[in-house]
Formats: structure tokens, sequence, C-alpha cells
């Protein structure tokens, strides 16, 4: 009998834990989609700029912008890693700080002066437990990143490249492939590189296309590359969110599912329990009816 109550306990426990599971898998999904939906809209015009961008500096030839020059000496590398703030997301932060660390021992290997600034609570709490320094903590940036909350940050990395004080930009986050699909990357954000890079072998037979610019080229860059920096650090942040919903998503799911299978498994458990007391019951009372024949 107190088999059977042990059974019922540990079965009612997991239901709650069933309960709980379901329902963040739930909310992930909503999350999940609200997130997806900002990410999209978003990257068409991330992709469009980046193309104007290269089109623009391919047509105005010998580009050369403070965002494009590194320095040739002096300054830190700026690592950015994008952790999530709440936890129950499976191994979503662990890839993106495994990732982080292999890029951060290259660096250092390269004899370069890192400065890691990490995004998210659960990224600073793993640090601060692990023992590694670091140089800043953003944590007021929340699930739904907004263009505001990011733009300070890009002006401010900008700011600083140009005065010398940054070599580059790296930014680590998990980036949104598909549903099915998140890889941990590393970005370079600054400086700006690849321009003129792409569709560089031209066919002889195509004439290139002739610009006519107003204003001056150089004019439209001085607005146009910060703003790609802007963009590109903001599709970051989107693509991270979306990432960890997904990752959420999954974890819970499995969790639930595992719920599942460890209360058909009690229920097993308590049933044959449950039968066997009742056969010894029934033992019993035919044994004391022969007894009293």
């Amino acid at each position: 009998m107190a088999n059977r109550r042990v059974l019922i306990k540990r079965r009612d426990a997991v239901r709650n834990i069933h309960k709980i599971t379901r329902t963040m898998q739930m909310i992930a999904n909503v999350r999940f989609q609200a997130a997806f939906k900002r990410a999209v809209a978003s990257k068409p015009y991330t992709e469009k700029l980046a193309k104007l961008v290269d089109d623009l500096a391919r047509a105005a030839k010998g580009i050369d912008h403070p965002l494009m020059r590194q320095p040739e000496e002096g300054g830190v590398s700026v690592l950015m890693v994008i952790t999530s703030t709440r936890g129950l997301c499976g191994g979503y932060n662990h890839n993106v700080l495994r990732t982080a660390g292999e890029h951060l021992k290259s660096l250092e290997a390269g004899g370069e002066r890192v400065e890691l600034q990490m995004v998210g609570k659960k990224g600073v709490a793993y640090l601060k437990f692990a023992g590694w320094p670091m140089d800043r903590e953003i944590t007021d940036i929340g699930e739904t990143p907004r263009f505001d909350e990011i733009e300070p940050l890009a002006n401010e990395m900008m700011e600083r490249f140009t005065r010398g004080e940054i070599r580059s930009v790296d930014v680590v986050y998990m980036k949104f492939v598909s549903t099915g699909k998140q890889i941990p990357v590393v970005e370079r954000l600054l400086p700006l590189t690849g321009l003129e890079s792409e569709n560089a072998e031209v066919a002889p037979a195509v004439a290139e296309v002739q610009y006519e610019f107003s204003p001056d080229p150089h004019e439209l860059l001085n607005e146009l590359l910060p703003a790609t920096v802007r963009i590109a650090l903001f599709q970051a942040f989107s693509d991270a969110v979306v990432s960890e919903q997904v990752s959420r998503m999954v974890a819970m799911t499995a969790a639930t599912e595992a719920a599942e299978d460890i209360i058909k498994r009690l229920t097993q458990q308590y049933n044959r329990a449950r039968q066997t007391a009742i056969t010894m019951e029934l033992l019993d009372i035919v044994g004391g009816a022969n007894a009293l024949s």
C-alpha cells in the first residue's frame, strides 16, 4: 500500500511538471511567431540596403571611408556576445558561449587585446560563475529588442572605431536559418568589408552600368554605411531572439513528451501494484475461507 501511495505522489508531481512545460511550450510558440514576424520583416530591408551599398561602392570606385579602415596599431578588439535573458532554452546559450570562447582564444592567440561585452543575464551569470573577466554587461535589452535600443550601441562603437579606440567589432549570436536550423556565428561588424568584392569579375561582353549620383556618392555613403552597421546589429539581435524562442519551444516540447512518458510508466507501475494488492487480498480471503471450512 505504501508503494502505491509513493507512485501516486510521483505521478501527481510529474503531472504538475507536465502542465508547466506544456504551458511554457505554448507561450514559446506564441513568442516565436511574434519574433519571427519581426525578424522576417526587417530582413528584406537589411539585404536591400547591403546590396545598394555594394552597388554604390562598386560604381563610385576608390571608395574610402573611416568605417572601412582598420587602425594600423593600437585599439582593442570588441567581442559582443548575445545570450538569452531567461533559461530553459536547451543548449542555446551553451552553443553561443562555446563559439564565443573559441573566437576569444583565437583573438588572444593573435596578440589582440579583447574587450568582452556580454549581452543577456544568462551569459553574464555564466561568466561570473566561470570567472571570466567582462568589460561590459548589457542586461537592459528585453526579449523584444527595438531599433532605438540597439542604435545607441552601434553609434557608440562606430564613434570609438573612427577615433581609433577599437580595431574591430565581432558579434557572436545564434543565426536563424529556419525553424529546424539555427547556427552560432561570429559576424564582423567593423570594419566594413566585402564592398566591391561581390561580382568583381564581370564578363567582358557585359557593359558596366553607369550611375549618375545626386548628391555625391561619398555623401551618400556617409549616410548609408553607418545605417548598414546599425541595421546589421539590429538584425543580429532579432535573429538571436527568434533562435532563442525556437530553442525554448523545442526544449519544452521534449520536456512535455518526457513527462508524458513518465506518467504512462508510473500509471502502469501503479496498476500493477494495485492488481498485486487486490490479488493478495483475494488470496487472504480464500485462505481464510478454506481455514474455516
